[in-house]
């Protein structure tokens, strides 16, 4: 009689605890098992495979060995998280990826107790897990804090500014370097293996401590000679001076996927007496999976795909996307001025700069997730004569708003902001939303802030940006597609601070900052269909204001509406203050600003979004019919 099949591991596993039940020869059956769920689940809502793929045997072994949740473990930007989500009690929901009302594509404090702390920004990781450290320290309470940094968000200034001031945290601080492209060190099998067990034991360590203590008392030659004998031990396998420098001990580098290597280690360092330790451990981006292994930029980030082929489903062709708009637009900018350059912070690709990159090999630069260093780099090229374009997500800019204002604004230096991902983005939610950016630089003197209603606008704005010397200039676009408009063959040089009249009305006017102009001429049509003649205007520009044409509209209307992809504080509060200014709000004028909610958006498709945000054609006719019904007139109810 045939066996019958057991029963999946993964299937008797719905948090660590269960899994800490597991013998150790069970665990590379889990781990294989959780790779192939993982794999499963991303095919069927798409998101991010390969880095997830490249940490299964770590998931499993940080999990088995250290005590989730009370040890708190930080992944950095989170996206490798959906392992540590399906053995965290979300399984069942892990087919909601980034779906509305689903789980995030990032750690989350909201959706577990074992994600103590959310992320998607890069390089935070080791500053919140030496916060948890510290704490339960400072508390008297057990726990440590556990940060999985990957070796490109140790590029960031911030990874290193957590670890010079680690050493307080003590044992209590575990940093677990995922080297996934072998930055550091390639690791060199068995040997490595066992000296990284022996260097993590108790004995070692405790050895190595006294050793440092003994030298401070000893003559300076025979103390520098047994810091050369540490260091050739160490040498041998490793290559962590940097990191003991700064007051951690080194472990590795270690086979990321060999369990059996794994899980010595991090028990040794779990039990270590002294601290704080780095592991290094080094993996590979889309493990077990071919089609991610062959081609781990395409599998970074995926679609719904094939399981068994690992064919993406791709969209219908359609308009082209702004990011590649801008990036053409730029390169043909460059042909004819040999100052221009380009800077991204880690996303070529993702900003267009990829074929910059290749046309201009010597004119592109990527700093790595270095956005402040971009900016101030950026400010330093344009202060020699260059015309340096920023490219950088919105919601990456963030991260260097010092250096915007205190480098770049103050000395009212020419660096060209292409600021990418502006609104809503979709399944990315709150956390990579563009909702601020206008809010934020319209506020600062010197800056000029445009931003592109559709493709073609985008071609204009790229090439006004490349002729001005003035100052500061920023055009701001979305993520995904243009809206199908035929892009120009010779680019305007528009005038700064002048937007567009693009239909012609009488009693309504709506003034549009950005791609919800569509929207706006979608309402039109409906309020005109009411009898209200609806003019509709493409500002262009959040600063300076056209105060011209506002002035114009404001005046000569019933009611005004303003409508941007922007949170309250940007073009339509400029606006308001405009009007607040010159008197115009006193003479009965109904001027209504429709902008993003002030509440932090969770994913959802992006026309979902917009409409919940109140910032589609029916919330602008519902806003102005409302607003025509408080007119003493009764002007809605007349023309209804």
């Amino acid at each position: 009689m045939a066996d019958l099949p057991s029963t999946p591991l993964l299937d008797t596993v719905s948090t660590p605890d269960d899994l800490r039940k597991l013998r150790p020869d069970q665990l590379r059956q889990l781990a294989d098992e959780l790779r192939t769920e993982t794999i499963s689940a991303v095919g069927t809502t798409g998101g991010h495979l390969g880095s997830g793929l490249g940490v299964v045997e770590l998931t499993t072994a940080i999990h088995y060995v250290f005590d989730t949740p009370r040890d708190r473990l930080v992944w950095d930007v989170g996206h490798q998280c959906y392992p540590h989500k399906i053995i965290t009690g979300r399984r069942d929901r892990i087919r909601t990826l980034r779906q509305g009302g689903g789980l995030s594509g990032f750690t989350k404090r909201s959706e577990s107790e074992y994600d103590p702390f959310g992320a998607a920004h890069s390089s935070t990781s080791i500053s919140a897990a030496l916060g948890f450290a510290i704490a339960n320290k400072i508390a008297g309470t057990p726990g440590k804090g556990i940060a999985v940094i990957g070796d490109g968000a140790m590029s960031a200034g911030m990874a290193y500014e957590a670890m010079n001031n680690a050493a307080q945290a003590g044992n209590r601080l575990v940093v677990i370097l995922n080297d996934n492209d072998m930055s550091i060190a390639p690791p060199v099998g068995g040997l490595s293996a066992y000296l990284s067990r022996i260097v993590s034991s108790r004995e070692f360590l405790g050895f190595r401590d006294l050793a440092r203590k003994l030298a401070k008392r000893l003559p300076r030659p025979i103390a520098s000679g047994m810091r050369k004998t540490d260091e050739f031990a160490r040498g041998m396998t490793m290559g962590g001076t940097l990191f003991e420098e700064l007051g951690f001990y080194y472990v590795g580098p270690i086979d990321g996927h060999n369990l059996e290597h794994l899980i010595p280690v991090l028990e040794n360092v779990r039990d270590a007496e002294e601290g704080p330790i780095l592991v290094h451990v080094v993996t590979k981006k889309g493990k077990g999976y071919a089609p991610a292994e062959a081609a781990a930029d395409k599998y970074h980030g995926v679609q719904k795909f094939d399981v068994i082929s690992g064919v993406q489903t791709k969209a219908p062709p359609g308009p082209p996307q702004y990011q590649n708009v801008f990036g053409a637009q730029l390169v043909a900018e460059a042909a004819k001025d040999p100052r221009i350059c380009a800077i991204t912070a880690a996303m070529p690709s993702g900003t267009g700069l990829d074929a910059f990159a290749k046309a201009y090999p010597d004119r592109f630069f990527d700093v790595g997730i270095a956005e402040q260093h971009g900016v101030t780099f950026a400010a330093g090229l344009a202060a020699q004569g260059m015309r340096p374009f920023c490219a950088i997500y919105s919601t990456f800019l963030q991260r260097a708003y010092d250096q915007v204002v205190h480098d770049v604004a103050i000395q009212n230096l020419p660096v060209r902001f292409a600021i990418d991902r502006a609104g809503l983005v979709g399944a990315d939610g709150a956390t990579h939303a563009g909702s601020f950016d206008v809010t934020y630089l319209a506020t600062l003197p010197n800056f000029v802030v445009m931003a592109a209603a559709d493709e073609a606008e985008l071609v204009h704005m790229t090439h006004t940006a490349a002729q001005y010397d003035t100052g500061p200039i920023a055009v701001r676009y979305p993520r995904g597609n243009g809206t199908g408009v035929a892009l120009p063959g010779t680019p305007q040089l528009l005038e700064i601070g002048k937007g567009r009249v693009v239909r012609e009305g009488k009693t309504v006017a709506i003034l549009s900052l950005g791609t919800r102009l569509e929207e706006a001429l979608k309402a039109a049509e409906v309020l005109e269909a009411k009898g209200l003649s609806t003019t509709v205007a493409d500002l262009r520009f959040a600063k300076p204001l056209d105060v011209y044409l506002i002035r114009k509209l404001l005046t000569t209307h019933e009611v005004a509406v303003t409508i941007e992809e922007n949170s309250v504080g940007g073009f339509g509060a400029h606006v308001l203050t405009m009007a607040s200014d010159e008197g115009l709000i006193d003479g009965g004028l109904k001027l209504r600003t429709l902008r993003l909610p002030d509440v932090y958006q969770d994913q959802d498709k992006p026309e979902v979004q917009y409409a919940e945000a109140g910032l589609d054609a029916t919330a602008l006719v519902d806003t102005v019919l409302k607003a025509l019904r408080h007119n003493s007139g009764g002007v809605a109810e007349a023309r209804a």
